[in-house]
């Protein structure tokens, strides 16, 4: 089976995270360890349709969302189209699959108060930690940088004479952030301490655990839980809320479509168009509040 061979491909030519990579590696084993339970059959290098549709319904059954399997039958997709360009098959079993519906998932974006309460209303703590957790919260909120791409930043990519900050994105596409003076001054701040650890395994990188290691992405989601916890009534508190809230926060406030785009590091205009959701709708509030004829005094 060509598994180990599709892992490296994912890995060293197109160049994936280890996250997704793995997201890929878990779908396959999870699809070959039902071929192997329910078929006796732990090759699936030649499995037909048939069997790829018992699963789905297999996992429909378990209450699997309609999302979650279009992700994992997306793992498939790409697997059976690298054996197709290997000349392992000929045919993949999914050429005529159709994705199934799903509810569009619109994210609710921290308010501007409740992101002003967080950078400053909260009393951080006057130490590493305190430091580090605001210019977290601060930078994912100013620049709209992913988690996975804050935890790599590098304290070379910091350019505090240009006033901007080199983040390495998907597929390894670099882009430049410009940042505010706010971040300089916190990112100053929190160098001292960081500097002040006892021992730091992982320099090169700007954040770090209080036990000198690089960061982790569950710590990450841990400080924004922790923070947001005492001012936001909203389920999900999550980096990516922050990024979801970047975009949100700019385009209300009459940003260009494209700027925001490329300040994302979207490849595409499609994937920024999510987020206009809000501003759409912080757009009525104003038409309705503001027009002659809304009926509104």
């Amino acid at each position: 089976m060509a598994l180990t061979e599709f892992i490296s491909y994912l890995s060293l030519e197109k160049n994936y995270s280890s996250h997704t990579v793995n997201a890929y590696k878990k779908d396959l084993q999870d699809f070959q360890e039902f071929c192997s339970e329910r078929y006796e059959e732990p090759n699936i290098d030649n499995i037909g349709y048939p069997i790829i549709r018992s699963w789905i319904v297999s996992l429909s059954e378990k209450d699997t969302s309609n999302r979650t399997i279009n992700r994992k039958i997306a793992s498939l997709k790409a697997y059976y189209k690298f054996l197709q360009r290997t000349g392992e098959i000929g045919v993949t079993p999914l050429a005529k699959h159709k994705a199934l519906k799903m509810s569009k998932k619109i994210e609710i974006p921290f308010s501007e108060q409740e992101m002003n309460l967080v950078l400053s209303s909260i009393a951080y703590s006057d130490d590493f930690e305190g430091s580090r957790d605001k210019l977290i919260i601060h930078i994912l909120y100013c620049t709209g940088m992913r988690r996975a791409e804050l935890i790599n930043l590098k304290i070379n990519d910091f350019d505090d004479a240009a006033n901007t900050i080199k983040v390495l994105g998907k597929r390894n596409k670099e882009r430049i952030i410009p940042i505010l003076n706010e971040t300089k001054q916190l990112y100053a701040e929190y160098i001292a301490k960081r500097n002040n650890l006892e021992k730091i395994q992982d320099f090169e990188y700007i954040f770090l655990s209080k036990s000198g290691n690089k960061m982790y992405e569950t710590l990450v989601y841990r400080i924004i839980n922790k923070y947001f916890n005492d001012v936001s009534a909203k389920v999900k508190k999550s980096p990516h809320i922050l990024r979801h809230t970047f975009a949100t926060h700019l385009l209300n406030k009459g940003a260009d479509l494209n700027s925001v785009k490329e300040l994302l590091g979207h490849s595409s205009l499609a994937s920024t168009q999510v987020y206009t959701h809000n501003s759409i709708a912080e757009l009525k509030k104003v038409h309705m509040s503001s027009h002659p004829r809304s009926g509104k005094k």
